[in-house]
């Protein structure tokens, strides 16, 4: 019999991320790699797993993502959102708390765009009299 398996993906600023979570015994995996090893940082860690530890089922499903794009503050916030709504749909009782805390939103910041005539979106040339 197949395993039940929940997907979510999550979105932040440019970066992708694919979830499927397996019930299992807690291991986080992102990109073939563990997760320590993948971010380095434990403030990345800890806001990858923000919604296993609110929702205390951090030792009830092994997460595995594929992460692409942005650099790896924007992954860390794409995993979240992808967990996060992989969880919703383990469990939709969970939603309240998962709502209450913000890890349902996807953050619509982006980086502006280069306007011409501008050496970014907005920092104009530097003014000269002659």
């Amino acid at each position: 019999m197949a395993q039940a398996q929940y997907a979510g993906t999550g979105r932040r600023k440019t970066s992708i991320a694919r979830v499927r979570l397996i019930p299992g015994e807690g291991k986080v995996i992102v990109n073939t790699r563990p997760l320590a090893e993948y971010f380095g940082k434990k403030t990345l860690e800890m806001i990858a797993r923000q919604p296993l530890v609110l929702t205390s089922t951090e030792g009830r499903y092994d997460v595995f993502a594929k992460v692409e794009g942005g650099g790896i503050t924007g992954q860390a916030g794409a995993i979240r959102l992808g967990i996060a709504r992989a969880l919703l749909k383990a469990d939709i009782s969970m939603r309240p708390v998962l709502k209450k805390a913000g890890f349902l939103t996807r953050d619509p910041r982006m980086k502006e765009r280069k306007k011409y005539g501008l050496r970014g979106a907005r920092r104009a040339p530097q003014y000269s009299k002659r």
